[in-house]
């Protein structure tokens, strides 16, 4: 635990995390404990949503760009704390550090983001067809916004949701991974920060809960939590998805995906395999979005495949805070076990493996693995599946349609991509016939999503929308309202009722 006290210190974790608690907490770069966390009690979570519930009924009162003004203080306060939080999230992820700080920066953007929409929930003014009425759109706080976030990006999924749900007048209960659980603590002193620095928000606007499957499925049940905006696996949305709607509670999934790139016989291969590198291998394959097919036209297949063979070969594998890393380690053993039996599977169904083998003479401890490429005859069951990891399946196919047809043809539907220097492709590929995924990209891979862009998917990823665009509406309320201001009370449809 000693190695690794300069990140925890740097981020001003409570004393409870060194000293005592319930919940042990791994680094993926070792395997060693380097931190105990004392867990919420379920029997704890009807007082914490009470309190969110208090917090909420002042908060949604303060004036939108009040709330804004608490959003960018948290955006300074995360400017500030760059670079130690930043290597937390590579210490209890995995990530490499350019991806941990990557991971802050987002947040950064997000708060901007937040800042700017908080003089802009903008509703619709609508023409009435009764004369001397006006109608219009407002826009409203929703309530308490519980926050479910996985471990692959333990902190830019939180701010994404929070500095929305803030901004839009709304309380936050937030619910990390039991595998990142310090990068919550760490988030939550940098929210109080800025806080502190408003003198705007009341006690219980923001408040984080550790613990396992009962305290989830406390704030899933709860009729006083107005949101739950959940990511993780699709078996997690399962099961938050009928709780959440059977008490008619408002739902945000961000669930699996099983992304693909369809590459065209006239795209620039040296810009794809340098997409697919980054989207394959990056975050050691535990993105959502990352890249697991690959579906090449059989002209150009060997030569890419040859490509991306040798693009593999030449990243260098290890501890994620070494400079010069590029794939860090999964996030468990088990992770390293579903891998390797992933791709037994698909030897068994006739692929070619390239890599894939576990790296023992790394970092003892860590579950490190080469990444792998599968060439594969066709798109078998396991093709269809998502396996958390660094696996990249290789189809071919002749014509266009045959290849949209094999993208579509999985249950997620999350991120997609084509390359390719053919206007009538890519134009069909962003198309109605084209893919049904929620994200669609031309010459660029399915990673690495901008703030800007509502972001979510479709089928099994669970539909939800976070982040830019519109997604702000999920964190809202609307009514529609309609004003007479004339002497007459004409009915709607030309309906006469006269008493």
């Amino acid at each position: 635990m000693s190695q690794y006290k300069d990140i925890l210190a740097g981020n001003g974790l409570p004393e409870t995390v060194t000293s005592g608690g319930t919940l042990a907490v791994h680094t993926p770069i070792d395997g060693s404990e380097i931190a105990k966390v004392h867990q919420t009690s379920a029997g704890d979570m009807a007082a914490v949503i009470a309190s969110a519930n208090a917090a909420f009924r002042t908060w949604r009162s303060v004036p939108a760009p009040v709330r804004g003004e608490l959003v960018r203080l948290l955006g300074e306060e995360l400017r500030a704390a760059k670079e130690d939080l930043g290597r937390l999230v590579s210490l209890e992820a995995g990530k490499i550090l350019s991806e941990g700080l990557g991971e802050v920066q987002e947040m950064i953007d997000i708060c901007d983001f937040a800042v700017g929409l908080s003089r802009q929930l903008y509703g619709y003014t609508i023409a009435s067809e009764r004369p001397g009425h006006r109608m219009m759109e407002t826009w409203h706080p929703l309530g308490v916004a519980g926050v479910i976030t996985a471990f692959n990006f333990p902190v830019a999924v939180w701010s994404w949701n929070t500095a929305l749900a803030l901004v839009c007048g709304n309380a936050v209960i937030w619910k990390p991974s039991e595998k990142t659980p310090l990068t919550a603590l760490a988030c939550a002193r940098i929210l109080d920060k800025a806080i502190a620095r408003s003198g705007a928000a009341p006690e219980g606007l923001h408040q984080v809960v550790i613990g396992g499957a009962d305290v989830g499925e406390a704030l899933v049940n709860s009729p006083d939590v107005a949101l739950i905006s959940a990511t993780g696996s699709t078996r997690m949305g399962r099961s938050v998805g009928p709780n959440v709607t059977g008490r008619f509670g408002k739902l945000i999934l961000e669930l699996g995906g099983n992304n693909a790139m369809i590459v065209a016989p006239s795209a620039d291969l040296d810009l794809a395999v340098r997409a697919i590198t980054f989207s394959a291998v990056g975050t050691c394959g535990q993105r959502c979005t990352s890249l697991r097919r690959v579906i090449v036209h059989e002209s150009i297949r060997a030569d890419l495949v040859a490509r991306l063979t040798k693009a593999y070969s030449s990243a260098p594998i290890g501890n994620p805070l070494d400079s010069g890393t590029l794939v860090g380690p999964l996030i468990d053993k088990a992770a390293l076990e579903r891998m390797q039996a992933a791709l037994e599977t698909a030897k068994g169904d006739g692929g070619t493996v390239h890599g894939g083998k576990p790296v023992t003479d790394k970092v003892p401890g860590g579950a490190y693995v080469e990444p792998a490429i599968v060439e594969m005859p066709g798109q078998t069951d396991i093709v269809r599946e998502e396996t958390f990891a660094p696996i990249l399946y290789v189809m071919g196919y002749s014509e266009l349609d045959e290849a949209i047809e094999m993208h579509n043809d999985v249950p997620q539907g999350l991120s997609s991509c084509i390359f390719t220097n053919d206007l009538r492709e890519a134009e069909t590929f962003l198309s109605a016939v084209g893919s049904d995924c929620g994200i669609a990209n031309v010459n660029i891979g399915p990673s690495g999503a901008e703030i800007g862009g509502a972001f979510g998917g479709e089928k099994e990823t669970g539909g939800g929308r976070e982040s830019g665009s519109d997604a702000w509406k999920g964190y809202m309320r609307r009514q529609t309202n309609t004003i007479n201001y004339s002497r007459e009370l004409p009915l709607a449809q030309g309906v006469k009722f006269d008493v």
